[in-house]
């Protein structure tokens, strides 16, 4: 099973290095020496770090549940089962923490493009009210008989 997680955290490292053209180790000394200098490196490095929490809790859940099933032939007790979702939820941690770390490293992500480039529209464009403004025109009542009523 470690196989696949250092898949996962082999290419989300390949690609901080790519996006900052420098080493991760590299890269986290200098977030830790001047914090400020960058902030969207600030932001990928401490979700990294979080990242990697949640593949080491990965890794020991996995490595619980599958002693667990070697012991157990036939079916599964309460203990194992809560084992196999510790596993889940700690995929789903892993899983959310490596979409954060995607949409930081991506430029073109929604909400991280320049000005103009939201959906191809122009600025002036998405300045504008996304809804009407001006209280609705109430139809008019006159001429219009109640239903039942007599005319």
């Amino acid at each position: 099973m470690p196989e696949f997680s250092e898949d996962v955290m082999g290419v989300v490292t390949e690609r901080i290095e790519a996006r900052f053209q420098m080493p991760l180790a590299d890269l986290r000394r200098a977030v830790q020496a001047a914090p400020q200098a960058n902030s969207d490196a600030s932001s990928v490095v401490h979700w990294y770090g979080l990242l990697a929490e949640s593949q080491d809790a990965l890794d020991t859940a996995e490595d619980a549940l599958v002693a667990a099933l070697g012991t157990q032939p036939g079916e599964l007790d309460e203990t194992t089962m809560e084992l196999a979702y510790q596993v889940n939820a700690a995929v789903a941690v892993r899983d959310g923490r490596v979409m954060v770390v995607d949409y930081l490293l991506d430029p073109l992500a929604p909400g991280k493009r320049g000005p103009g480039a939201w959906r191809g529209t122009d600025p002036a464009a998405r300045r504008a009210p996304a809804l009407p403004t001006s209280a609705p025109v109430l139809p008019s009542t006159r001429g219009v008989p109640a239903r039942g009523a007599a005319r």
